[in-house]
């Protein structure tokens, strides 16, 4: 293989996922996919791609609280050329029922990871996958992050991160208590965290568009619109709904991954903070390690680290009281 060859000095010793092979050069890192297609990743990831010629598709990266921030740089190369993506068809209503070889169109996908753990974020996030790069993600193992370990979650994550546009949006703990409080349900959270990515990464591609949005579905789409009657701008054209959406187009498994490395990261910084390992889930473990927070530093530290209105919260306060007796 001629750029193997090439790259031969340059090699390094693990592949990511699917991989032939992975190179790192001054000028950026390649990494080469049983596809035929090979990945620039780094801030010269342009000019190193042109050396091969072939149709080089640019890729980008969005993440930050709420704001959407570019990340690192990236290109594709392949052979043939690059197909203009099919222009969007118009459909202003939200359905039910899914347009027919959806799981082939560009997509933006949403999802999000955390509304069912105790302790920490939610994280939304929607990604844009071209249909062009659907082979190249499969290849990574892409699929629904509740399939996959955190190990290969991080893995995966930290390749897609570069290769496709995204939104992330984290929710943190003060904040969703304090909103919580005010009578905001978790679906209504979750809508307007979703708008809000959904348009984020509508910003980032333009002039282009997706040929669908998929939701990971929540609430039924009116319940999803009237979440959102306040919002100054909502995302409606070629929105579609769907449970187990991840299984519907990579889209929603790529942001459901991205999600759930965001989460991962939020509850190690927690247990930084905390002096011992944050479990996740609501269940008896989660109990135990808020009552040891509890007693390590206090009941007023507990706004920043769970979500105060889940049953948890009393659990965790009679183990406290249990054990002061």
């Amino acid at each position: 293989m001629k750029m193997h060859d090439y790259y031969s000095k340059q090699l390094v010793d693990k592949n990511p996922p699917g991989s032939v092979f992975a190179a790192k050069t001054s000028a950026c890192m390649v990494t080469a996919y049983k596809s035929g297609k090979v990945l620039f990743q780094g801030n010269d990831c342009e000019k190193e791609a042109g050396k091969w010629g072939g149709a080089a598709r640019g890729g980008g990266a969005g993440s930050g609280d709420g704001r959407g921030s570019d990340g690192g740089r990236s290109v594709t190369v392949a052979g043939g050329t690059a197909k203009k993506p099919a222009a969007a068809k118009g459909k202003s209503a939200a359905k039910g029922d899914l347009p027919i070889g959806i799981g082939g169109m560009s997509a933006i996908g949403s999802d999000e990871v955390g509304t069912g753990d105790f302790f920490g974020p939610i994280t939304v996030v929607a990604a844009y996958v071209k249909k062009e790069h659907i082979p190249l993600l499969k290849e990574l193992g892409v699929r629904d992050s509740k399939d996959l370990g955190d190990e290969k979650i991080i893995a995966i994550a930290k390749v897609i991160k570069d290769v496709v546009p995204f939104s992330l949006l984290t929710l943190k703990n003060e904040k969703y208590n304090q909103v919580q409080q005010a009578g905001w349900s978790q679906g209504k959270m979750k809508a307007v965290l979703h708008n809000q990515a959904i348009l984020n990464v509508l910003g980032k591609i333009s002039p282009e568009k997706p040929e669908v949005i998929l939701i990971d579905q929540f609430v039924q789409s009116s319940t999803y619109f009237q979440h959102l009657k306040n919002q100054k701008a909502i995302a409606k054209e070629n929105v579609y709904f769907s449970t187990k959406a991840e299984g519907i187009h990579l889209a929603v498994a790529a942001a459901s991954i991205l999600a759930r490395y965001a989460f991962i990261q939020y509850i190690d910084k927690l247990s930084e903070t905390a002096g011992f390992k944050i479990p996740k889930g609501a269940g008896a473990q989660v109990d135990v390690a808020a009552a040891k927070l509890i007693v390590n530093k206090g009941r007023d530290v507990l706004p920043s680290f769970v979500k105060l209105h889940f049953a948890n919260t009393d659990k965790a306060l009679a183990l406290v009281n249990k054990k002061r007796k």
